[in-house]
């Protein structure tokens, strides 16, 4: 039962579409459904309010089946100058009253959101002005005395203060991504240099984080210009500099804003003249255009905005009539409310830092992961490291994998070597793990031995499944004393880090082990303690979604169930992640157990389903969720008996989850976790007791943690955490699939 006597609410797009704005439609929709509440769609963004009728719509839990993978927005978008004006406003208020809403849900950019802003300041006046010109009954206004409003940051360009990403910011750092590493192939195969440039308007977040997921090797931002007159010879020193050291082309990102410090804007034109005048290069320009808008959402953006839908109508239906509108976004990977004329004013702010030249202020309210991100990538962007100097204490540090393959290793290899070699330090590639490390196979790696690593998948150093024992960890020591290896940083899954743990606890049987030894979360299961992302489950996560995606045209097609096995071992959350990002009507996890009584109560769902017309089944499992209901148990149980209402398939992704290039998250994540191992380790190494930890990100933070806790965080049966974040989400899955408001619905993946 909806509090505060909101009986319809409607939900709208407005402004540039947003990779993902679909799958926040059908969080809403049927977030509201399941709680008892009519939800409206209004086509057409702004525009659809002033002219009402048709545009207008009650939706259905079917009306939004099947969208959560398509781009764009279906209940559109437009420009609407008649909203700006009173007319405008009013006839809005009165068609929404015609209807019944008296709560929005505005999915737009800081405009859009300024503008339902307005409105709802505006809304006594605008009722009062209807019953006085006799459009509306007195009775009528004083049912509606309130617009309630919530708002939902949809905007590629990342740029809106109070949320530390926006639906659609991620879906166009993959298009990017993919574009620039498809130009550098053949750049490289021409010797040539490339001027990109990049969507963002004032804010450089697109620019910025595609430079380090690529390693690029010059970029201009708004919030940091060039900081000299002559910036034009710096980069082109930088740039032949690297050409010189072996690199075959040069990669220069322009975000859309870019200016000199002066203010006077700086085009990709302008850059590419600069590079053939001064370098005498073959240059070319590819300006990415609205290519980076569209196309369907990653799987970020899908759970990301499902999230937030989610998010939206729970507040709009639990806060009190005169509270502030909030903005739903997420901060430190939580869903957060925030003030909305707040954030709109502080985003707004930001543009006029940037037009008034105070760049280092407007490069503060980015955010500290923002400015962190930028110090790295002018040390990553350099052509050769800085000469050591008098402060610096250079260590030996070896770096190795362990566990299975997980794209972005070698991302996080590549960013531990220069930034480990700019400190004047030495790395020593370990080749094959553990194994590797007790026969004394590693090489001195230097600057431009990782060149291209950034986007390449795989692990070049080579990686398996070992964990030390007995004689072996003799052999590591003397090993150590050796190649007089003074810190160790291990980039892996659940065996590395039993691998070092093990070296940890034996510290007073082998003295040598008594250096820094920390380690990087590397493992597609995502099963680590001290991390809630492990480097390789967004990668692995997508790769689920792109099958899936085509596996849903299939079956839609033909009427069929399909029964999808993902990795994981016994860690779910590949499993529920991807079912929610998939529409996925039911997950079985490990740790939730799977029961015969389970699968009748999914039997008869799918049955009732396909005697109602519904086209598609779509269940994924956790490749160990039981021993015994197996994927092709469940598939036998489900064909038998469905009789002849539908096909059941079963589809075993396999270890095509594992490889691919690394997606632009695993990439930036690589990089800022290496960047302070790096750091850890040249603190600690100067301690008599140095410390072991494992590091990663918690609560939207980078944490290092003492492996004195590894057992104590852990489930060592089943290699995962004890405190699993993600499982909080497996209720939000639930009422996508199956709302209690509605229990004789027939869900649409």
């Amino acid at each position: 039962m909806a509090v505060n006597n909101i009986k319809s609410l409607g939900v709208l797009t407005s402004g540039g579409d947003a990779p993902g704005m679909n799958a926040a439609v059908r969080a809403i929709v049927r977030t509201a459904l399941s709680r008892g509440v009519d939800i409206y769609a209004i086509y057409e963004g702004y525009q659809g309010m002033v002219d009402g009728r048709d545009y207008i719509r009650k939706m259905t839990w079917e009306s939004v089946g099947g969208i959560l993978h398509q781009g764009g927005t279906i209940i559109g978008t437009a420009r609407c100058p008649a909203f700006r004006t009173r007319e405008g406003r009013r006839q809005a208020a009165y068609n929404l009253l015609m209807n019944g809403i008296d709560g929005l849900i505005v999915i737009g950019g800081d405009g859009s959101l300024t503008g339902a802003n307005i409105f709802r300041q505006e809304w006594p006046e605008l009722t009062a002005e209807l019953v006085a010109s006799g459009q509306i009954s007195q009775e009528l206004a004083d049912a509606h005395p309130q617009m309630r409003i919530v708002g939902l940051v949809g905007s590629i360009d990342n740029d809106m203060f109070g949320t530390d990403m926006t639906i659609g910011a991620d879906t166009a750092l993959h298009r990017i991504t993919k574009a620039i590493d498809a130009i550098t192939s053949t750049a490289a195969s021409h010797q040539r240099s490339f001027v990109i440039e990049v969507m963002g308007r004032n804010c450089g977040y697109l620019a910025l984080m595609s430079a380090v997921a690529t390693g690029a090797g010059w970029l201009l931002i708004p919030e940091s210009p060039p900081t000299i007159d002559n910036w034009e010879d710096r980069m082109c020193e930088v740039l032949h500099a690297a050409r010189q050291a072996g690199r075959r082309h040069s990669l220069v990102i322009v975000a859309e804003g870019a200016c000199d410090r002066h203010g006077n804007p700086i085009s990709s034109h302008y850059v590419r003249q600069v590079l053939e005048d001064r370098l005498g290069e073959d240059t070319r320009v590819t300006i990415l255009g609205h290519v980076q808008r569209g196309g369907a959402p990653s799987a970020f953006d899908r759970y990301l905005s499902t999230l937030l839908g989610y998010a939206a109508v729970d507040h709009i239906l639990s806060a009190s009539p005169e509270s502030e509108p909030q903005i739903i976004g997420i901060r430190e990977n939580r869903v957060t409310r925030s003030p909305l004329v707040t954030c709109v004013e502080q985003t707004q702010r930001i543009a006029e830092l940037i037009k008034n030249q105070d760049y280092e202020r407007a490069m503060e309210m980015r955010g500290s992961s923002f400015k962190e991100t930028f110090r790295h990538f002018r040390t990553l962007v350099r052509s050769l490291p800085r000469p050591a100097s008098a402060e610096q204490t250079p260590l030996r540090i070896a770096i190795l994998h362990a566990g299975g393959p997980a794209p972005g290793m070698n991302t996080a290899v590549r960013a531990a070597v220069r930034l480990g070699i700019d400190r004047g330090h030495t790395m020593l590639g370990v080749r094959n793990g553990f194994l590797g490390f007790i026969e004394g196979d590693m090489v001195e790696l230097q600057w431009m031995d990782v060149g291209g690593w950034a986007s390449r998948g795989g692990a070049e150093l080579g990686t398996n499944r070992k964990v030390p024992s007995g004689g072996e960890f003799y052999a590591i020591a003397r090993q150590i004393e050796k190649h007089n290896i003074q810190g160790i940083l291990m980039i892996g899954g659940w065996d590395g880090y039993e691998a070092c743990n093990q070296l940890y606890s034996r510290r007073t049987e082998y003295p040598t082990f008594n250096i820094p030894i920390i380690c990087l979360p590397a493992t597609i299961n995502n099963n680590l303690p001290g991390s809630e992302l492990s480097i390789g489950s967004d990668t692995a996560l997508n790769n689920i979604l792109e099958a899936v995606d085509k596996i849903k045209q299939s079956a839609v097609a033909s009427r069929r169930c399909f029964v999808v096995e993902v990795m994981g071992r016994y860690c779910g959350y590949l499993a529920l992640m991807s079912g929610l990002a998939t529409g996925a009507e039911r997950v079985y996890l490990h740790e939730e157990g799977v029961s015969l009584k389970d699968l009748q109560a999914d039997l008869e769902n799918l049955i009732e389903g396909f005697r109602n017309n519904k086209r598609l089944g779509l269940m994924i499992r956790n490749e160990r969720a039981n021993p015994f209901y197996t994927t092709a148990f469940m598939c036998s149980l489900f064909e038998e008996e469905g009789g002849n209402l539908f096909d059941v398939r079963q589809a075993i992704l396999g270890h095509q989850q594992q490889g691919g290039d690394p997606t632009p998250f695993d990439r930036i994540l690589a990089t800022r976790l290496a960047a302070r191992c790096i750091e850890f380790l040249t603190e600690e190494a100067s301690k008599p007791t140095p410390a072991s930890a494992f590091i990663g990100l918690q609560a939207g933070r980078i944490q290092i943690t003492s492996m004195d806790q590894f057992t104590r965080m852990t489930d060592p049966k089943f290699h995962r955490p004890l405190n699993e974040w993600w499982l909080e989400l497996r209720h939000i899955a639930r009422v996508m699939a199956h709302p209690s408001a509605l229990p004789t619905s027939s869900p649409t993946a």
